[in-house]
């Protein structure tokens, strides 16, 4: 084997680790179809418009104000 062909080898792990990735993005842009469809199908827009106005208040939560549990 020369060092041409011993540098263009790659791992079981990186050949699988792109499979992955590219199944994830195939995924994502399915989703992103299925949900384009809904939208269009319901007559709404996606993604979603964010309204205008003021930012909604955060929850309070329990551990911050001293009545966690214990």
């Amino acid at each position: 084997m020369n060092s041409e062909n011993k540098s263009q080898t790659r791992s079981l792990r990186e050949l699988e680790m792109e499979v992955l990735e590219e199944g994830r993005e195939w995924m994502r842009q399915r989703l992103e179809e299925k949900l384009q469809q809904e939208a269009i199908r319901q007559g709404g827009v996606f993604p979603p418009q964010r309204k205008k106005g003021p930012p909604p208040s955060a929850a309070k939560d329990a551990s911050a104000d001293g009545r966690g549990i214990g």
